[in-house]
C-alpha cells in the first residue's frame, strides 16, 4: 500500500482541477475514484464488465458525478481524439496482448502535450522463481496470460507510440520493484 500511495502521490502532482482524465484497466475503480476530486472529469475503462458495473455502483455510494465507467480500451473507443489531457494505465499493460494499438490509442486520445503515467510489472526484472511458476500457473489455468518485459523495453515500446519520458521511478515500500512508475509527454 505504501509503494501505491507514493504512486497516487506523484500521480496527483501532474492533475489540474480542470483536467479531463481517462484510465485503462480501472478494475473496480478504485484509482479512478480516489483521483476524481482533483480533476474536472475521468472516464476510466476495463474490459470486463463485471468490473466496470462494480465501479459503477462504488461511483454511486461516492456520489462521485465526475466519474463514468466504460468497457473498452483506448484502441477500440469511439471517442474522438484529443479529448484528455491524462491518461493512466496502472498495472495493465504487461497483460495486454497489443500493447502498440493500445498505447498508440492512448496517444490518440490525448491532447497535445498530455501526459500518460503508467506502473507496469515489469516481468522480466522478477525473481527467476516467478519467472518459472508463472508460465506452469498459466499452463493450469491458475494465472492470466502476461508478457515478460523489461523497463527498457516498456520505454522504447512508449516511445514509438509519440511519446517523450519525462520521470521515472520506483515506489516499493521494501525490496526490489519490479513496476516501474513511468511519465510521459505526447510529443
Amino acid at each position: 500500500m505504501a509503494g501505491y500511495e507514493r504512486s497516487l502521490e506523484r500521480t496527483r502532482s501532474y492533475l489540474k482541477a480542470g483536467d479531463a482524465v481517462f484510465e485503462f484497466g480501472c478494475g473496480t475503480g478504485t484509482t479512478a475514484l480516489r483521483l476524481a476530486p482533483l480533476v474536472g472529469r475521468i472516464m476510466a475503462t476495463d474490459i470486463s464488465g463485471e468490473m466496470i458495473a462494480i465501479a459503477g455502483r462504488k461511483a454511486e455510494a461516492a456520489g462521485c458525478g465526475n466519474a463514468e465507467f466504460r468497457v473498452g480500451t483506448p484502441d477500440a473507443l469511439a471517442l474522438p481524439g484529443e479529448t484528455f489531457d491524462v491518461a493512466l494505465g496502472f498495472n495493465v499493460l504487461h497483460l495486454v496482448a497489443a500493447r502498440d494499438a493500445v498505447l498508440k490509442g492512448v496517444h490518440r486520445l490525448l491532447k497535445p502535450g498530455g501526459v500518460f503515467i503508467s506502473k507496469t510489472p515489469c516481468l522480466n526484472e522478477a525473481t527467476s522463481l516467478l519467472r518459472l511458476a508463472l508460465p506452469l500457473m498459466q499452463a493450469v489455468g491458475k494465472a492470466p496470460s502476461v508478457s515478460f518485459l523489461g523497463a527498457t523495453e516498456l520505454e522504447r515500446e512508449i516511445a514509438a507510440a509519440g511519446f517523450k519520458i519525462i520521470e521515472r521511478g520506483r515506489h516499493a515500500s521494501r525490496g526490489k520493484d519490479i513496476r516501474p512508475f513511468l511519465v510521459a509527454r505526447k510529443r
